[in-house]
């Protein structure tokens, strides 16, 4: 029997596999874009998003358990679904218009989805709440950073 642990992760990695479409071309002209100085730890975000991920996922899961298959779970499982969609967007987005504003959109976005989805789980399980604290931490420091790169690029905004 396939466990609900098991589904909500295999959504989840497909949906993140959706975010490795992006072109040479965008990521050339990423990577040509000025850093904000302040920016050390870039080399670190991949990480950062894995763990986010891990977290949102293993959040989903707990939802998921305490009421299976209800349609008000089904519903927060969109939201769940929403979330990682949005936030896999920002890249391949992002590169494919060659546009920091819309990353910053698109940041924003998922920051108010996630806040959307706290909201709908606070209730039922209160790990659910805080494993999407990292989110809510990391995604408006990616955000601002995405906005000060507009800054910095203001031909690339």
């Amino acid at each position: 029997m396939i466990k609900s642990w098991m589904v909500i992760g295999g959504v989840a990695l497909l949906v993140a596999m959706g975010g490795g479409l992006i072109s040479p071309n965008g990521a050339k002209w990423f990577k040509r874009l000025q850093r904000p100085k302040w920016l050390i730890f870039e080399k670190l975000i991949p990480l950062i998003w894995t763990i986010v991920f891990i977290c949102g996922a293993w959040s989903a899961y707990i939802v998921w358990e305490s009421a299976p298959g209800t349609p008000t779970t089904w519903l927060r499982m969109g939201l769940y679904l929403l979330l990682e969609i949005v936030t896999i967007a920002y890249t391949p987005v992002m590169f494919k218009l060659r546009s920091l504003k819309v990353g910053t959109i698109i940041g924003g976005t998922g920051f108010v989805v996630c806040v959307i989805t706290a909201i709908a789980i606070f209730g039922i399980s209160t790990s659910a709440v805080l494993l999407l604290l990292p989110y809510l931490l990391w995604s408006p420091i990616g955000t601002y950073t995405t906005w000060e790169m507009s800054r910095l690029n203001p031909w690339d905004a």
